[in-house]
């Protein structure tokens, strides 16, 4: 999500960004200096290429196991709970063993981070209804909408308004993607309007983000700052999947639909894998966030969805017409000319 996906707030990595230039010594600033640039460089290159193809898999195989899951269990916000609930008990096992130090929350930090939290869990929440009813390649179509929402709310909410070039490539993508969905086989409104949705709660949260930053001397590392989020979203969405969808998780209700020929340890199995990749590919997105700008991010989020898109066609053998190819490729081309004209900056006004 999936999520926290792809997709991260600006706030996001200015919080990570403080807090490792803060943590690192004097001493080990000048032994950096020292070290051969060549071998220093080719190091980073290696790290980054070995996390950005770990991503992607992680990512790819999350929604192939995450779809296998929503085809027979229909109930997206205990999926979700559970999937949160896998990240919650790794989260607590790395803290237990002390892989990463456990942070200690301000009530400033946890003002600042419960409307993060709450966005998130809505967009994985939304994103997952969407799996459940339409192509796991179309709804990643349909988010590649997202750029649209980061602008749309950028000039709402922080009054900042767009480049031409940025304007001008929101055209492919909004084209691509209403020539995707005229022509989607598996087209339902619920579907559209939850992966709709989606974008709109994680661009919101990606922006509104912006006016919700707190001292930088309490500000939070990458991991434990995404470890809260996941704990805070586990908490949220556990009553809200009992009320909505009862228990689901039961021994009984599984052993009713055990009834109706389904294979439960299966079911479980690719439940766990889904969970894992879930939590795994997002804290390896905050690790490559810490690593590069946002923009070099989304670009590297544009590239992860079409490795998605590509992969999930072939493994579902979903069937796609030419004219609907050609929609997903106008749309996707539309997100990279985006982040492309988002590293662009304007030539200061002459006095």
């Amino acid at each position: 999500m999936v999520p926290l996906r792809y997709h991260v707030s600006r706030w996001c990595s200015l919080k990570v960004r403080t807090a490792s230039s803060a943590s690192v010594p004097d001493h080990e600033v000048d032994d950096h200096v020292e070290e051969d640039p060549k071998s220093s460089d080719l190091g980073r290159v290696l790290v980054l290429g070995a996390l950005f193809a770990i991503w992607y898999l992680l990512n790819i195989y999350f929604n192939i196991f995450n779809k296998q899951v929503l085809k027979v269990y229909p109930y997206p916000t205990t999926v979700t709970a559970f999937q949160f609930g896998c990240g919650t008990l790794m989260i607590l096992i790395m803290w237990a063993f002390n892989l990463h130090g456990r942070p200690k929350i301000t009530r400033s930090q946890l003002r600042a981070i419960l409307p993060l939290a709450v966005a998130h869990t809505l967009g994985n929440l939304l994103t997952n209804v969407s799996l459940g009813r339409v192509n796991v390649s179309f709804t990643h179509t349909i988010k590649a909408m997202e750029p649209f929402f980061t602008v749309l709310f950028t000039v709402l909410f922080l009054g900042e308004w767009p480049t031409l070039w940025v304007v001008s490539s929101l055209i492919p993508i909004v084209g691509g993607v209403a020539l995707a969905s005229l022509t989607e086989a598996s087209f339902n409104w619920v579907g559209f309007c939850s992966a709709m949705a989606s974008n709109v709660t994680n661009q919101s949260r990606n922006v509104l983000s912006k006016k919700l930053m707190v001292k930088k001397e309490d500000s939070l590392d990458n991991i434990n700052l995404f470890s809260v989020i996941t704990i805070i979203s586990f908490i949220l969405l556990v009553p809200a999947a009992i009320l909505i969808e009862g228990n689901k998780f039961s021994p009984s209700h599984l052993q009713f639909t055990a009834s109706q020929g389904l294979n439960i340890r299966e079911l479980c199995m690719r439940w766990l894998l889904a969970g894992f990749c879930f939590h795994s590919y997002q804290q390896v997105s905050y690790m490559i966030l810490q690593m590069v700008s946002p923009v070099t991010h989304s670009v590297g989020n544009c590239v992860k969805r079409v490795a998605v898109i590509v992969s999930s066609v072939l493994f579902f053998k979903t069937p796609v017409l030419p004219i609907n190819s050609l929609g997903t490729a106008v749309a996707l081309a539309g997100v990279f000319l985006y982040s492309r004209a988002k590293r662009m900056k304007p030539e200061p006004k002459v006095a």
